[in-house]
């Protein structure tokens, strides 16, 4: 039963990243922020599974993956379900749009990075906690442990003002779907990873 939550969470996860990246291309927000919901939901099981199955040596490691990967959640589930809630539906003051608004590159932008910054920090540790025995496992450890490197990005930028509501848009989707091609092959092999797993 562990192995097959695992193995769920992480096609849950490939389905949200798509559906993720196709809101994305069409310019549908609200299908995005939805679809991002998932992601954090799938993740969090994902990460967990991760701790789970870990050997021993390395169970430190998948605790620290489940415990940074549910501060992601959390932050990032307050963000998106702000969206689609009291952003969508209420007719906000212009201070209260600059501070909820995701479009508006506030408040709210800057806690979605601050939450994708944990989410870097949680796939590092993930990857620490794999011992890998196949090319399956060693590829997903790299990618996973790599993809760390985005919490530095993902931390910083937000504290140098590099976003502004007047940037071009199509730099930020592009940024998305390079993150987007990049993490489908994690959420797969995941799911190979979690199907060898041993009860």
């Amino acid at each position: 039963m562990n192995r097959k939550i695992g193995m769920f969470s992480c096609v849950i996860n490939l389905i949200s990243i798509i559906g993720f990246a196709l809101s994305m291309l069409i310019g549908f927000n609200c299908g995005s922020y939805f679809c991002s919901m998932f992601i954090a939901f799938s993740f969090v099981i994902m990460m967990w599974a991760y701790a789970y199955f870990s050997e021993i040596k390395c169970k430190l490691s998948g605790y620290i993956s489940a415990g940074f990967a549910t501060v992601y959640a959390t932050i990032i589930l307050l963000v998106y379900f702000a969206q689609l809630t009291t952003v969508r539906l209420n007719d906000l003051t212009q201070q209260a749009v600059k501070l909820l608004d995701f479009q508006q590159f506030g408040l709210f932008f800057n806690y979605d990075l601050l939450g994708y910054a944990l989410m870097a920090l949680a796939t590092f540790f993930a990857g620490l906690a794999i011992n890998a025995h196949s090319k399956v496992d060693k590829w997903l450890k790299y990618l996973l442990i790599i993809h760390g490197a985005f919490f530095i990005s993902c931390l910083i930028m937000p504290m140098l003002g590099l976003f502004k509501a007047d940037s071009p848009s199509w730099i930020g989707v592009a940024v998305l779907e390079f993150w987007c091609l990049y993490f489908c092959p994690i959420s797969i092999l995941s799911f190979l990873h979690f199907s060898k797993c041993k009860e």
